[in-house]
């Protein structure tokens, strides 16, 4: 059974907002397997919150598609390989869409920040250091977004992440997948640093559905049908 760390409800972000961010996760990382049923005062008491947060959180979830309301049977976690993978090709056409913007839209000011953050996470794949560069992904895409200026397109790409920390810091466990994340990141940069929105599309793309693989197989166990 799936089992939920205590919140901190001294934050930034609403309660609710934690809520949903730590139930998402779970559901994401397949702590909880298609079909589950969640507990609503269960769930409060892991989070240590009262239901009403929770209750919030979930008819989010049920907004985002992760899961669904079903009459006497409760809340059902609908996330399964099917539905990562329509979530992760969404992803990789929204966020091949903002890179080719990036290129389009970038101006010289915005070019020194994307060479230090790819510098930054050149030694940090030589170093294995897999924390820094878990952020520095991050931080790489945030740079691609903010470049685009595509407000519309980031909203929704918001919605396509399906990745969480823990996966991603599984993944880069492996050197191998450092090193090709690395050098998909670095053709992604080189082609919006040139102001080549092709090139920069299709690097995109084919990093996103490349590392949507590695998800597909970490998060579940069993192929496509």
């Amino acid at each position: 059974m799936a089992t939920l760390v205590p919140l901190d409800a001294i934050a930034t972000a609403s309660l609710r907002e934690h809520v949903h961010r730590a139930l998402r996760q779970a559901i994401l990382s397949g702590q909880y397997a298609p079909g589950t049923r969640l507990n609503e005062r269960s769930l409060a008491q892991q989070l240590g919150v009262s239901t009403t947060p929770v209750k919030e959180a979930l008819r989010q979830l049920e907004a985002d598609g992760l899961v669904l309301t079903k009459p006497r049977s409760g809340v059902i976690v609908r996330f399964d390989y099917a539905w990562a993978e329509e979530m992760i090709l969404a992803r990789a056409a929204i966020e091949s869409t903002i890179a080719r913007l990036a290129a389009q839209r970038i101006t010289d000011a915005d070019i020194p920040a994307l060479q230090q953050v790819l510098d930054e996470m050149r030694r940090a794949t030589a170093d294995g250091g897999v924390e820094d560069l878990i952020r520095l992904n991050e931080v790489f895409h945030d740079l691609i977004r903010s470049v685009a200026r595509a407000n519309y397109l980031r909203v929704l790409n918001d919605r396509q992440d399906v990745y969480d920390s823990g996966a991603r810091r599984v993944i880069h466990m492996d050197p191998r997948e450092r090193q090709q994340a690395f050098d998909e990141h670095s053709a992604v940069g080189a082609a919006v640093i040139a102001r080549d929105p092709a090139g920069a599309e299709a690097a995109m793309k084919a990093h996103v559905l490349r590392a949507g693989e590695s998800f597909l197989t970490l998060v579940f166990s069993k192929e496509k049908d």
